[in-house]
C-alpha cells in the first residue's frame, strides 16, 4: 500500500458506487456528526467499547491456549518448565507473531471492502490470505524442526534446547491452525461480527484444559502431550469458526465458497501481508531482544527474571488496549471504504481519548497492585522489591503503549503498514535498543536502563505515528459514478 499522506485526496483501496445522496447531503451529515464530539462522541465511544470487549476476550483466549499447555508441561519438572517456556517464546517470536502480522492485511482489504460494499471480494481475500499463511507456515515449520541446533547456536543450554525442540515439534500442527484462525478472526472482525469470535475461541479453551490433562497424565505422551493439546485445541477453534462461516446465512454475500479466483489475489495481497508482518514482528522482536540483553547484565538471573516479568506485564496490558486497536482499525477501514473520511477521522479521535482512559486505568492498577502482581511470578522478596522499583517505568511504558496501539490500528485500517514498518525499524532499532544498551551496560541503571531505552523507543514510535495521522489529508473522496467492482485497485 502506498497512500500519499500529503496529497490533496487520500484515496483508500476501494471505492463504493452505492451512494444514494448527493455530495451536499453527505457533507451536511458528516458536519452534523462532527459537531457532537466537543468532548467525546458518546455514540461512537459506545460502539467502540462494545466492539472492544469481545476482541479482548478473543485475544486472551488464544493467548491462554498456548500458555496453559506450558503450565501443564512445567508441572512435570524444572527442565520441562524451562524447555516449554523457551519453546513457547521461540514459537511466538518466529511463528505466531508472523501469523498475526500476515493476517493484518485483511484489516485493510476486508475492512475497506466491507465499507465499500464489495462483499464478494471479502471471501476471496480471506482465501488468498489463508494460502499465504499456509505457505509461510511450511517455511516456519522447517525452521521449528531444526530448533535444537539453532538454540544451541544462540548459546542456550544444551538440555534445555533439546527439551524445547522436542516440545515445539508437536506444536507445528498448531502453527498451521493459528494462521488460519487469525485470518478468520480478521474476516469476521472487519464485518463487526464479534461475539462468535469470543465463543468459538472460548469453548476450545475450556475443552483444552481437559485435553491437556488427559494427554499429559493419562497417556504415554507425557511432556509432548502439552503442545499436542494446544495444536488440537487450535484446530477445534478453526473448525468451529469455519463451520459458522459456511453454515450461517449472514455470510451469503461475503463468503461465496472456495474459488480459484483467490489465486489471482495472492501476489497483490502478499505485499501488504509482508508489510503487516514486518510491522508486528519488529515490535515483538524488540521486546524479546530486551530479555536477551538482560541475560548479559551483572546478576543476570535476577535481571532476566525482572525484565521477563515486565515484558509479560506489558503484553497482558496490551491485550486490553488491543480491543481499542481493533476497533480503530475496523472503524477507519469501514468508513474510508464507504467514502466517509470525516467519520473515520472522528472515530480516530474517539479511539485516542478512550486509549488515554484505558492507559490511566492500567497505570493506577499497576501502581497500587504491583506487589500482588509480582507475587504471581515469584516468591522471592528480592524480585518483588526490584519489581516495585521498576513500577514507575513500567507504568510509563504501559501508558504510551496503550496510545500507540490505537494509532497502529489506524495504520492497519488505512493501509499505512509501509510507513509503520519504517517507524518501528527506526524507533526501536535506531533509537530504543541503542539507548537501552548504553544505559544498561555503561551505567549503574542495569535493568532500569534497558527499560528506559524501551520507553524512548515506544515514545518515538507513538509520536511518529501520531504525526503521520495529523499530517494526513482526510479529504472527501472523489468517487466515480461507475466503479469497477470486480477489479478494484489493490496497491
Amino acid at each position: 500500500m502506498s497512500p500519499n499522506t500529503s496529497s490533496e485526496s487520500a484515496t483508500p483501496l476501494f471505492e463504493s458506487s452505492d451512494h444514494h445522496h448527493n455530495e451536499e447531503e453527505e457533507e451536511e451529515e458528516e458536519t452534523n456528526r462532527g459537531c457532537c464530539k466537543n468532548v467525546l462522541d458518546v455514540v461512537e465511544a459506545k460502539t467502540q467499547l462494545l466492539f472492544s470487549l469481545p476482541m479482548i476476550l478473543t485475544n486472551v483466549f488464544c493467548y491462554l491456549i498456548t500458555l496453559i499447555s506450558v503450565m501443564f508441561a512445567g508441572h512435570l519438572g524444572e527442565l520441562e518448565l524451562a524447555g516449554a517456556t523457551l519453546a513457547n517464546s521461540w514459537a511466538v517470536v518466529t511463528g505466531l507473531a508472523v501469523m498475526i502480522g500476515l493476517s493484518g492485511s485483511l484489516e485493510t482489504l476486508c475492512g475497506q471492502g466491507f465499507g465499500a460494499k464489495v462483499y464478494r471480494l471479502l471471501g476471496i481475500y480471506l482465501q488468498a490470505s489463508c494460502i499465504i499463511s499456509f505457505l509461510f507456515s511450511i517455511i516456519i515449520a522447517i525452521i521449528w524442526f531444526y530448533t535444537e541446533p539453532i538454540l544451541i547456536l544462540l548459546h542456550q543450554e544444551t538440555e534445555i534446547a533439546k527439551t524445547a525442540a522436542h516440545y515445539i515439534r508437536f506444536l507445528i500442527p498448531g502453527l498451521f491452525a493459528y494462521g488460519f484462525l487469525q485470518n478468520i478472526l480478521r474476516f469476521l472482525q472487519t464485518q463487526s461480527i464479534l461475539w462468535p469470535l469470543a465463543i468459538f475461541t472460548g469453548l476450545p479453551l475450556v475443552i483444552h484444559s481437559g485435553i491437556a490433562y488427559a494427554l499429559v497424565h493419562w497417556t504415554s505422551l507425557s511432556f509432548v502431550g502439552a503442545p499436542l493439546a494446544a495444536s488440537v485445541s487450535l484446530w477445534l477453534s478453526v473448525l468451529m469458526l469455519a463451520m459458522y462461516v459456511t453454515c450461517t446465512k449472514k455470510f451469503e454475500h461475503t463468503w461465496g465458497g472456495f474459488s480459484l479466483e483467490s489465486f489471482q489475489y495472492i501476489l497483490p495481497s502478499l505485499k501488504l501481508a509482508l508489510l503487516s508482518a514486518a510491522m508486528v514482528c519488529l515490535e515483538y522482536w524488540a521486546f524479546e531482544i530486551l530479555v536477551l540483553l538482560a541475560g548479559l547484565l551483572q546478576n543476570s538471573e535476577t535481571t532476566t527474571s525482572l525484565i521477563a516479568m515486565c515484558v509479560n506485564t506489558e503484553a497482558i496490558a496490551f491485550m486490553l488496549s488491543y480491543g481499542l486497536s481493533a476497533a480503530a482499525s475496523t472503524r477507519v477501514s469501514n468508513e474510508l471504504g464507504a467514502g466517509h473520511p470525516n467519520w473515520a477521522k472522528n472515530a480516530i479521535g474517539v479511539s485516542l481519548k478512550l486509549s488515554l482512559l484505558v492507559g490511566v486505568t492500567l497505570v493506577l492498577a499497576i501502581a497500587f497492585g504491583h506487589n500482588i502482581w509480582a507475587s504471581f511470578f515469584s516468591d522471592s522478596s528480592e524480585i518483588i522489591k526490584e519489581f516495585a522499583s521498576m513500577t514507575p517505568l513500567l507504568a510509563i511504558s504501559i501508558f504510551i503503549d496503550s496510545v500507540q496501539a490505537v494509532i497502529s490500528g489506524v495504520a492497519r485500517g488505512y493501509g499505512w503498514q509501509h510507513l509503520a514498518v519504517y517507524v518501528n525499524l527506526a524507533t526501536f532499532y535506531i533509537i530504543g535498543l541503542p539507548i537501552a544498551c548504553g544505559l544498561g551496560f555503561k551505567t549503574n541503571l542495569q535493568a532500569k536502563g534497558l527499560w528506559i531505552g524501551l520507553i524512548c523507543g515506544l515514545s518515538s514510535q507513538a509520536v511518529a505515528l501520531f504525526l503521520i495521522t495529523l499530517r494526513t489529508k482526510w479529504a472527501k473522496l472523489s468517487l466515480p459514478e461507475k466503479d469497477n467492482r470486480e477489479n478494484p485497485v489493490l496497491v
